[in-house]
């Protein structure tokens, strides 16, 4: 995406907002990204500043002291945060441990007014895929809220790229479906897709990182209004990702996936260190994920792969982890 494609949306715009949506930043780019987010999803859609923000502001503002939040123990720290926020009850159940999430809601939910239950669909740090059928099974059991956050998914899954609730064909099912702009999209922001428009008004008025925010620069909301026009479109480039990511799994002898992130867990964080270091010196950024961004004793290398890569570009990096798993086994 370079700036000459970004001057058609722009006529003498200043680069900053100058103030929050609510007072004087509702920019007509605002409304024509979420229009054009609205017609993807076929649902209400309201951009945020940043996928934290959406996160802290969204859960803060749906749930209160008299409800619970049952989370996955490997969501992000922005969840995290907005649950504390919220003042609600916080379960944290094992990683895609489900048997888990249901004897929770089982014992728990009765004592609460609302429920809500947070996931990524595909997790930042380890790749995977959340069993999207079975918590909507769980939510309509137990009468909760279901929020996915699938900031690593939009872009790269689903027909269009909207991401793995597209994919599955439950998007309508999905209570609150948040994706991000900063990875896949290549630009920066976020957004959250509602079941009703009433929902929508409610999080412009109460969600506090929404209405006491600066509002998106002008540029950066071309950005996004192009990526959206173009995303869709790129079921090529999503094709040859999924088969680059299964590619690189087998030969590491990872665990099958086909998403582009790829984790090589080495256990301690200074061997993680060390074989970052040692493959940024031949020429490839893969940063090393410690603790406690990660739990104790797995930390890894985390592998991000584009469309844009090929076999041939990653055979010199499947060599030097190789290399260096086989020494320091």
């Amino acid at each position: 995406m370079a700036l000459e494609d970004l001057l058609p949306l722009l006529s003498e715009e200043a680069f900053g907002a100058g103030a929050a949506r609510l007072l004087s930043g509702n920019h007509a780019l605002y409304e024509q990204v979420e229009t054009r987010l609205e017609e993807l999803y076929g649902r209400p859609a309201l951009v945020f500043n940043s996928g934290y923000l959406a996160n802290l502001g969204i859960i803060s503002a749906l749930c209160g002291r008299h409800d619970a939040i049952f989370a996955d123990k490997l969501v992000h720290a922005s969840i995290i945060d907005g649950a504390r926020l919220s003042g609600a009850r916080l379960f944290r159940f094992p990683h895609q441990d489900y048997e888990a999430l249901e004897r929770l809601l089982a014992k728990k939910r009765p004592s609460f007014r609302r429920a809500l239950i947070v996931t990524e669909s595909v997790f930042s740090m380890d790749g995977d895929k959340v069993d999207l059928k079975m918590l909507l099974t769980l939510k309509e059991r137990y009468g909760a809220f279901l929020f996915l956050d699938e900031a690593h998914a939009v872009g790269v899954l689903g027909e269009r790229g909207l991401g793995l609730a597209e994919e599955e064909g439950l998007g309508e099912k999905v209570d609150l479906l948040l994706g991000t702009c900063g990875k896949a999209l290549g630009s920066y922001g976020a957004f959250v897709v509602v079941s009703k428009r009433v929902l929508k008004d409610y999080l412009v008025n109460k969600a506090r990182s929404f209405v006491f925010t600066t509002a998106l620069p002008p540029v950066v909301l071309a950005a996004t209004s192009l990526a959206l026009k173009l995303v869709p479109g790129m079921r090529g480039e999503r094709r040859h990702l999924r088969e680059l990511s299964s590619f690189l799994r087998q030969e590491l002898s990872l665990p099958p996936g086909d998403t582009p992130i790829v984790p090589v867990i080495v256990g301690e964080a200074e061997k993680a260190l060390s074989l970052s270091r040692r493959l940024r010196e031949r020429g490839f950024y893969v940063p090393a994920i410690r603790p406690p961004t990660v739990p104790e004793n797995t930390a890894r290398i985390r592998i991000s792969l584009t469309a844009l890569h090929t076999r041939q570009d990653l055979a010199p990096l499947i060599k030097e982890i190789k290399g260096f798993l086989s020494e320091n086994s």
